[in-house]
């Protein structure tokens, strides 16, 4: 099955570096709408931030040279590649916001502070900004907001909800950034990684307005049994800008663009593709267990497609944290599926983070065959155990199924690739 296997990672790779920003960012900057933003002769400051911020920001300050009149970046460790010319630098936590967020956070809103109505502040946005751009609102501590995205991610929240809930408790999240720098005018180019590209949602919309309210975020509140002091409570109650009039949008990448790469990519490699869904939202486990019956079916009846085939799913699942392991929701969406495909010949599961991270490890994710489950037990492991741990990471690593490919310097979701040739 190597062959196969080595299929599945050409794919993936392939769809990757179709969705990098440097392109994207490069086109938005020489549309018109930016143009006449530029042409108006104030000054033109950057702030980037997300795991995709670095690349973008090079890119900006490749196309725009001495026009830019410097800024930030604000990126995860490890994301950044060198000094960008007149451009700061920071490095910070993710899924967590650290202290590093915050300093560089501060910063950037030094340097867009004090502006006039013919400057403006290019904004560039990518997947990981909500943990990488924060300042609290008064009277809450980075432990506070530490705290509330622990349980969020712990109980399964998807990323809309734990982003409603985020958005009440900064002065930047939610439009606020925004309102700060007005009366300034925001361009902003976002590289989406929230299902339906919805804008107030990714990075928690810094520069736009909230469609969620106050009541959202209470009912989030009670569904998922949060455990909130009495400062976290009433920062939830107070609403959200709900209009802007400072702002122009452009999104620049997305998982539809992601997916549409791996068809491409599969047809080259002989295979039939057939994109199943860009809106995969469920638990790992679960879409695991779908993707390898939809695998099975294919082997016992040709349906939906005929070897050689390609099933495309692009997407976010969640993990329900029960156990101790290491992982990530692609890892165990993999160790799922490589159940349900055990034994089936020519057949190869892989799924990936675009940013080239998933959850909190050096794993993009992983990738599983009809042998996967026998070589584990011939090593000893009992795969069942591990998965019940969410401990994916550990039993793909014994088997030779993590798939690292290292920060990618972008992000749009995740990608699931079923192959059967």
């Amino acid at each position: 099955m190597t062959d196969v296997r080595q299929d599945a990672l050409k794919i993936a790779q392939k769809a990757i570096e179709a969705v990098l920003p440097e392109n994207a960012v490069e086109a938005a900057l020489r549309g018109e709408a930016f143009s006449a933003r530029a042409r108006s002769g104030g000054r033109i400051v950057l702030t980037a931030i997300g795991k995709a911020a670095w690349r973008m920001a090079k890119a900006a300050a490749d196309t725009l040279g001495d026009r830019l009149d410097g800024g930030v970046v604000v990126t995860k460790y490890g994301h950044s590649n060198g000094p960008i010319k007149g451009i700061e630098i920071f490095e910070a936590g993710h899924p967590f916001p650290d202290e590093n967020t915050i300093k560089g956070t501060a910063r950037a809103l030094e340097r867009v502070s004090g502006l006039s109505a013919e400057d403006t502040v290019l904004f560039l946005v990518s997947g990981g900004g909500s943990a990488l751009f924060e300042k609290p609102r008064e009277g809450i501590t980075l432990d506070d907001l530490v705290g509330v995205t622990d349980q969020l991610l712990a109980c399964g929240a998807d990323i809309v909800e734990i982003n409603t809930i985020r958005k009440r408790l900064s002065s930047v999240k939610g439009g606020r950034f925004a309102q700060f720098v007005a009366p300034a005018h925001v361009f902003s180019v976002v590289l989406s990684d929230v299902l339906g590209d919805r804008l107030d949602s990714i990075a928690s919309g810094p520069a736009y307005p909230d469609g969620s309210t106050s009541a959202d975020a209470s009912r989030i509140v009670e569904k998922y049994g949060l455990s909130l002091s009495t400062v976290l409570q009433e920062a939830l109650e107070k609403e959200t800008p709900k209009s802007l009039t400072n702002v122009t949008t452009v999104i620049t990448g997305s998982v539809t663009a992601l997916c549409k790469a791996a068809e491409r990519e599969a047809a080259a490699l002989g295979y039939t593709p057939l994109l199943l869904t860009t809106m995969l939202n469920c638990e790992a486990r679960e879409a695991g267990a779908f993707i390898a019956a939809m695998a099975k079916e294919i082997r016992l009846s040709g349906n939906p497609a005929s070897p050689p085939c390609a099933l495309l799913l692009g997407g976010e699942t969640i993990v329900r944290l029960k156990g101790k392991g290491k992982g990530g929701r692609n890892q165990e969406m993999a160790l799922a599926a490589a159940f349900g495909i055990k034994g089936l010949a020519d057949t190869v599961v892989i799924s990936v983070g675009s940013d080239g991270t998933d959850g909190p490890t050096d794993a993009a994710g992983g990738v599983v065959d009809g042998g996967t489950i026998g070589r584990l037990a011939d090593l000893g492991l009992d795969a069942e155990a591990l998965l019940a741990d969410n401990d994916s990471y550990h039993a793909l690593d014994a088997c030779g199924g993590l798939v690292k490919t290292g920060p990618t310097g972008t992000n749009v979701n995740d990608l699931t690739i079923v192959l059967c040739r």
